[in-house]
């Protein structure tokens, strides 16, 4: 029996792998070697994966055992037939830190109603995907509406304005309550421009995480040994049980919460679109009729994760650029993935370890990551060559990137649209109506 008439497919085992050759999802590697290759794409996604939670007020240690359990998730809707790892999404900062009025300082006191908006967005993007799924069962062309409601000039829009929403926060944060924490602030930028620009391989791939690490070590050194600053404490690690079991969380379901929210819904469809495009031009093989299950995947996960208190997750592109420089795609690999990072999210002492990264160094990423949200939005629309002398794409991203920036806010009686939300609507309805005039 063929592949393609199993819901799974039938893994061929890889005896001798080149340096060069490449490894297609339905292959697979010698148990060893499966295992080294998952752990890398643990260190791949880690950084990001635990970075968006602290950020919003989240525990890391269960978002990332929700990450594990998400690309379970995500692998069982696709049948095993696209390897993704699925982490933290940084899409859901924006709407959540204005939902809560999180300042960034410990855990969200209001984490009840950003799970209840995240889960919302969950739903709405399973919706989703079961249409693509519909379309896609009838005629393989389930996400060309998709394409026309929201074109490049639309998600680069939405997509900018999540970080520059985002912005002033992030300066704040990094300003800290000193001289000492601004300098540390801008330490961190350096350790991950200097990772960025002067690594190669796998250890640029990793710059997040391994710029985290040393602007770690570097405040440790300026504020445990030469006690220029607040310690580092690390009295909760040292107190934490090895093995233990996650402190969960309960949604709660706000009308103004989810309307902030649930926009998000468009940056996770663009994201996992391009992910899957991504990975069929890297494989050779047509992806797209897996589409609409990898939205269904990605938001039941999403969904999940939220439920007992983790943050959404979203196809991961550093795990893509994992792929991209090993050119093993094997989605075996992701099983493994999912599994050491489950076994992680079951450590207290593995949690306190990172909720005792010194805010000064959160400040300075916060920095890095909203900064870059912001500018990915212009990299969609210089990769898309968006044409910026159509005047309907100038008013698109013109109005959208004010109301997003400046925080443009809808109330209706106790319903509240804020910034993000107004521009993410507002871009998607605007276009279409533009779109009603043909170009000359």
């Amino acid at each position: 029996m063929s592949n393609r008439a199993t819901y799974f497919p039938t893994w061929r085992r890889v005896e001798a792998v080149a340096s060069d050759a490449v490894v297609a999802p339905d292959e697979k590697l010698s148990g060893a070697r499966t295992l080294v290759m998952g752990a890398q794409h643990v260190v791949a996604m880690f950084g990001s994966t635990v970075l968006a939670p602290l950020l919003m007020g989240f525990n890391p240690s269960l978002c990332l055992l929700m990450s594990g359990v998400g690309t379970l998730i995500f692998f069982l809707f696709v049948g095993g037939r696209v390897p993704s790892y699925l982490g933290s999404s940084f899409g859901f900062i924006g709407g959540v830190i204005v939902a809560t009025g999180y300042t960034g300082n410990g855990p969200n006191p209001n984490i009840g109603v950003a799970l209840g908006g995240i889960m919302a967005c969950g739903l709405a993007y399973v919706l989703i995907g079961l249409v693509v799924w519909a379309a896609d069962a009838r005629s393989n062309k389930g996400s060309d509406w998709i394409e026309v409601l929201m074109p490049p000039v639309v998600t680069g829009a939405v997509v900018a304005v999540i970080g520059l929403n985002l912005a002033p926060l992030a300066a704040k944060n990094a300003m800290g309550h000193g001289s000492f924490d601004t300098a540390m602030a801008l330490v961190t930028l350096l350790c991950v421009g200097g990772v960025a620009v002067f690594t190669r391989g796998m250890a640029q791939r990793l710059l997040i995480l391994l710029g985290l690490i040393l602007a770690c070590i570097i405040y440790v050194l300026c504020a445990n040994v030469l006690g220029l600053g607040r310690p580092m404490d690390f009295s909760n690690v040292v107190s934490a049980a090895w093995l233990g079991l996650p402190v969960l969380a309960t949604p709660v379901f706000h009308a103004s919460a989810m309307g902030l929210i649930v926009p998000v819904v468009v940056i996770l469809v663009a994201e996992n679109l391009g992910h899957v495009k991504a990975v069929s031009a890297m494989t050779g093989q047509n992806l797209d009729r897996y589409l609409g299950r990898a939205f269904v995947g990605d938001g039941l996960a999403t969904l999940v994760s939220a439920a007992v208190g983790g943050t959404g997750v979203t196809t991961y592109a550093e795990n893509i650029g994992v792929m991209a420089a090993t050119r093993i795609y094997s989605t075996l690999i992701f099983v493994v993935a999912a599994l050491i990072a489950v076994v992680l999210g079951f450590s207290p002492k593995f949690g306190a370890l990172i909720q005792a990264i010194p805010g000064p160094v959160l400040g300075g990423m916060s920095v890095v990551v909203f900064g870059l949200i912001a500018v990915t939005g212009a990299r969609i629309w210089v990769v898309n060559r968006v044409d910026f002398s159509d005047n309907r794409n100038l008013i698109v991203a013109a109005v959208t990137m004010v109301f997003g920036a400046g925080d443009f806010t809808v109330r209706l009686g106790s319903f509240v649209l804020g910034g993000i939300g107004t521009a993410t609507f507002g871009a998607i309805l605007l276009h279409a109506f533009l779109r009603l005039r043909k170009k000359a």
